[in-house]
């Protein structure tokens, strides 16, 4: 059947009631894509400025005072954000020079774009005195600016720097489903083994107290719920063996890098400092006191920050979920 006949076949309430929702939401795009596009344009280059701030802190400092402080890291947060920290260590053996470039390549297009944009915000074409992004609907303002996109980014580098980041994240994805397989496997079997009690006893009690319409989705929210569940258990296994594992790195790390460090800035703390830490105990004692501490600091807290830096350290939070989910699904 034709597309004009089926249309002449259409109700005419429902083709009114279909224009209707489409207005209703072109009317909600035009207001909630305009602000996020501002929104996005302000916060975007300080980001950027911020992190080439904290790059050049970074390089600045002495190579064994970065050890020293990722050692700290590691002691105090690697059971915490387990998964987050070994990607990192494999993203640096599986292309982190490339995906620093294509990160910085793909800032370098977005402070373009964004500058191109705020231009294009002070647009009156019609000399009305009220810009032009103003006086249109949401459907015009994304026609707008994608065509912007389109025409002041530069592809190729676009292409090549997404191109760079998705094979280090699937080397990493592949290197963590190797790293993790224990914890990926204890939280397939657990969810399993949820899965046919609650389809047995659970499901048919929610299907009783909800509507027809929404029976469909039942099966599809206790499956979801029985692997979140069987994610959080077996995650919380390997979130203290990796406290314990992060700490104890985490403090020796930390100790010989400060001796090192000290040494060469001439510390030598009344003659005690030796210049090999494999001549004392000294880094072994520091170095378990410190990961004693780290563990408990983490032990303390429930392997979980708390607020307020839960809202500080909420990227990281949200990219430690994001990876565990990717690896065991």
């Amino acid at each position: 059947m034709s597309a004009s006949k089926k249309e002449a076949e259409s109700p005419p309430q429902v083709v009114d009631d279909v224009k209707a929702k489409l207005t209703a939401a072109s009317k909600f795009l035009s207001a909630a894509i305009a602000p996020a596009i501002s929104v996005v344009s302000i916060i975007f280059p300080y980001v950027v400025q911020t992190v080439n701030i904290a790059n050049g802190i970074y390089q600045k400092l002495p190579h064994d005072g970065i050890n020293a402080l990722v050692g700290l890291v590691f002691c105090f947060f690697g059971g915490i954000y387990p998964t987050v920290f070994a990607a990192l260590q494999a993203a640096r053996s599986s292309g982190w020079d490339n995906m620093i470039k294509s990160i910085k390549d793909l800032s370098s297009e977005a402070l373009i774009i964004i500058e191109e944009s705020k231009k294009d915000d002070e647009v009156d074409a019609d000399g009305d005195g009220i810009a032009d992004v103003k006086q249109v609907d949401g459907k015009a303002l994304i026609l707008r600016k994608t065509k912007l996109v389109l025409a002041k980014c530069n592809p190729e580098k676009i292409n090549l720097a997404i191109g760079h980041l998705y094979v280090t994240w699937m080397a990493v994805v592949l290197c963590l489903k190797v790293q993790f397989a224990r914890t990926i496997a204890l939280s397939l079997s657990i969810s399993d083994s949820l899965r046919g009690p609650a389809k047995k006893f659970i499901q048919p009690t929610i299907s009783a107290l909800i509507p027809d319409d929404y029976k469909k989705w039942v099966p599809v929210v206790i499956d979801w719920t029985c692997k979140s569940i069987g994610m959080s258990i077996a995650w919380y296994v390997q979130t203290i063996i990796s406290a314990f594992t992060s700490a104890t790195y985490g403090g020796l790390k930390f100790a010989r890098s400060t001796m090192k460090l000290c040494v060469k800035k001439g510390w030598t703390l009344f003659g005690l400092m030796p210049k090999n830490h494999k001549e004392t105990f000294i880094d072994e004692v520091v170095g378990w006191t410190v990961a004693a501490l780290g563990f408990y600091f983490q032990f303390k807290i429930g392997f979980d920050i708390t607020f307020p830096f839960s809202l500080i350290l909420w990227p990281l939070e949200t990219a430690e979920w994001y990876i565990r989910w990717a690896i065991t699904e």
